[in-house]
Formats: C-alpha cells, sequence, structure tokens
C-alpha cells in the first residue's frame, strides 16, 4: 500500500460524493420552479442513498470483479473476501471501491435534470437501481474493469481511452436522459424562469470544486499525472465558463448567471474523458469549443426538436462526454477505430436497455405524475413538503 496515494484517493473520494451532494443537488434544485425544488433535492439524495447499498450488494463485482471480458460476475457481492488488508494495485481495495461508488451515485443522478417536476418518485428509484446495475455496472466492467473495449480486447493492444468517465458516465446518462424525456413528454407549463439561479451558481461552483477529485483521483496515485488531470480540467472549464457567456452575449445581448455557470458543467464534462491524455493547451481547445458546442446543442434538443430534457442533462453532459472522446482521438491520444467504435458501442447498448427499463418499470409504478401533482407542485402533494409559503 501506498501512503500517500492512499490519502488523496480518500480524499478525492469525499469530493465526488461532494459533486452530489450538495453540488448537483443544488444545480439541479435551483433551476426548477419553486414548488419542486425539494423533489429535486430528494431525488438526488434518495439516489445517492440507494446506489450506495446497490453498488456495495452487486454493483462493484459487476463492474470490478473476475468474470469475463462481458461481465463482471458476482464473486465480490458485498465485498465478499475483501477486508482492509486487501489491494487493488497500490491501494486497499476498499477504497477503490468506495471511489469507484462515487461515480456509481452521481452518474444515475445525472439523469434526473432530464425529468425533475413531472416524474413519479417510485419511477426514479426503480429505474435508478436498475439502470445502474443493468447499464452503467456493465459499461464500467467493458472499459474500466478490463472488458472488450479496454486495452487488449476488441480494438487491439490500445483499446478506448476514457479517462474519467465521458463513457462511462456522461455519454450513458445523457442518452438514458434524453429517452426518459422523449417517454415522458413535455411539461405542461415550462414557461416560467429558474426559481433560483443563485442556487445554480453555488451548486456549479460545488461541481467545479468536486471534479478535482473526480478526474484527479481517476490517477488513482498522487503524483504529476493527478496534478495535470486537476489542471487541464480547470483550465477546460473556465474556457467554456467564458466562450459560453460570450456566445451568450452575441445572440442574445446578454450573458447570464445560469448561463456561465452551465458552460462551466459544459468544459468540466468534455475534459472528462481527456483529461488523463491531454495538456493545458488541448484543454483549452476543447473547453473553447465546449462552451458554443453544447450552448448549440441545447437549442437543438429544446428547440428544434422540440424535446423537453428539461435542465439540458444531454446537450450538455451527453454531448460533452462525446466530444471530449473523440477529441482523444483528434489530438493523438488514442485511435478513432477505439473511440468511435467504443461511443457506438455503449451508444446503442444504453439506449436499448434504458428503454427495456422504461418500459418494464413503466408497467411496475407510474412514469409520469398526473396533472393536478404536476399542476401543484411535487414537493407538497408528492412528499408533504414546501420550500416556501408561497411556492411559485
Amino acid at each position: 500500500m501506498n501512503a500517500a496515494d492512499t490519502a488523496w484517493i480518500i480524499t478525492a473520494t469525499a469530493l465526488v460524493l461532494f459533486m452530489t451532494l450538495p453540488g448537483l443537488a443544488l444545480f439541479y434544485g435551483g433551476l426548477v420552479r419553486a414548488r419542486n425544488v425539494l423533489s429535486v433535492f430528494m431525488h438526488c439524495y434518495a439516489i445517492a442513498c440507494l446506489m450506495s447499498v446497490l453498488w456495495f450488494a452487486f454493483g462493484y463485482s459487476i463492474a470490478f470483479g473476475d468474470g469475463n471480458a462481458y461481465w463482471g460476475g458476482l464473486g465480490k457481492m458485498f465485498l465478499d473476501g475483501i477486508d482492509a488488508d486487501t489491494l487493488s494495485g497500490n491501494l486497499p481495495e476498499v477504497l477503490f471501491f468506495a471511489f469507484q461508488m462515487t461515480f456509481a451515485i452521481i452518474t444515475p443522478a445525472l439523469i434526473v435534470g432530464a425529468y425533475v417536476e413531472r416524474i413519479g418518485f417510485g419511477f426514479v428509484l426503480l429505474f435508478s437501481g436498475l439502470w445502474m446495475l443493468l447499464c452503467y455496472a456493465p459499461v464500467t466492467h467493458w472499459i474500466w474493469g478490463g472488458g472488450f473495449l479496454s486495452d487488449g480486447g476488441i480494438f487491439g493492444e490500445t483499446g478506448v481511452k476514457d479517462f474519467a468517465g465521458g463513457i462511462v458516465v456522461h455519454e450513458t446518462a445523457g442518452l438514458a436522459a434524453l429517452l426518459i424525456a422523449v417517454f415522458l413528454g413535455p411539461r405542461r407549463d415550462h414557461s416560467k424562469p429558474p426559481h433560483s439561479p443563485g442556487f445554480v451558481m453555488i451548486g456549479a461552483a460545488m461541481l467545479w470544486v468536486g471534479w478535482f477529485g473526480f478526474n484527479g483521483g481517476s490517477q488513482l496515485a498522487a503524483d504529476g499525472g493527478a496534478a495535470m488531470a486537476i489542471t487541464v480540467t480547470h483550465i477546460s472549464a473556465a474556457m467554456a465558463s467564458l466562450t459560453w457567456a460570450l456566445w451568450e452575449k452575441i445572440k442574445f445581448g446578454k450573458a447570464s448567471l445560469v448561463g456561465i455557470v452551465t458552460g462551466t458543467i459544459a468544459g468540466l464534462a468534455s475534459i472528462t474523458p481527456a483529461s488523463g491524455f491531454v495538456g493545458p493547451v488541448e484543454a483549452m481547445i476543447i473547453g473553447a469549443i465546449a462552451g458554443i458546442g453544447c450552448q448549440e446543442a441545447v437549442n437543438l434538443i429544446r428547440n428544434t426538436l422540440k424535446i423537453d430534457d428539461t435542465l439540458d442533462v444531454f446537450a450538455v453532459h451527453g454531448v460533452g462526454g462525446i466530444f471530449g472522446t473523440i477529441m482523444i482521438a483528434a489530438f493523438g491520444a488514442g485511435s478513432w477505430a477505439a473511440q468511435l467504435g467504443s461511443l457506438a458501442i455503449v451508444g446503442v447498448f444504453t439506449c436499448v436497455v434504458t428503454v427495456v427499463l422504461i418500459k418494464i418499470v413503466g408497467w411496475i409504478t407510474p412514469l409520469r405524475v398526473d396533472a393536478e401533482t404536476e399542476t401543484g407542485g411535487l414537493d407538497l402533494i408528492v412528499h408533504g413538503e414546501r420550500a416556501y409559503d408561497h411556492a411559485s
């Protein structure tokens, strides 16, 4: 065991959990209307709890077990055979489990942004749990667990390069979010603006800080590689924030707070897969393009295709993660075949699993709340609480 590496990954694990609780919860919560803010908090919090238990029970074994190239198996269920002295590389394996658990928490939590203000709470929990086990965990095994898309797999000696989750996290969550939004249909009234841009900014700032653990921790060592991953992460986020705000100013005459912090998230999502393979100049280029490209993706999804992906999960996370994965090949750090091929394979798999789960879970528990609940707000009617005396 390496003590320095262990100390850094303990820190990184806390940072990644901080991204979901409270970062993502505040970011998403500020973007909805006041009568639904507590339901968003509830979704993020309950998903964090449920994914933790399911990752411990089955998810970790499926993703990082010693099965075959496609399925990790169930040999490590409930951390069977793993104690404080068991190592994964030069880290305690229980720490590697905990670090990866925070990724399994935030990935289904990202999907929350697509369906807020109209989703059934039972559907959220059942779908999220099954999706993590049957979609996220297998993809994790394929790319990070020695599966068929990794080095020595179907793409030869050099497999797909995905340092911290452009495919594993952002493509899978983005596509699932888009599909749920399509099946749900649009909100009955989505003309009102976010109730708290200040919440959005605070949440985005927490995500930015936590992302240092997300990308820097993926080096699994306290070394120069981790330092570079953190540096390029920061540069991409800063550059994307500026280009998003500039493009917004050019198009609409004003640069908004919600806009600039959404640009931050676009830059972070885009650099995620490439953060271990590029330098600061490449990161600045990735961020500059992401700030404009993801903003145009928002316009395409929302206004051209008329899909009510409520908080633009696919346009920001999905498009950003896919773009960053492609840029690895563009900068010569990975092969075109492996990058594009893996995006296609995981994309098809994610879509099939997501659609099947939407159908099955929808038969068990309602996908969407009724009109009265949606109009009155999920906070009071579903959860019996209200954040404000006069929820708008």
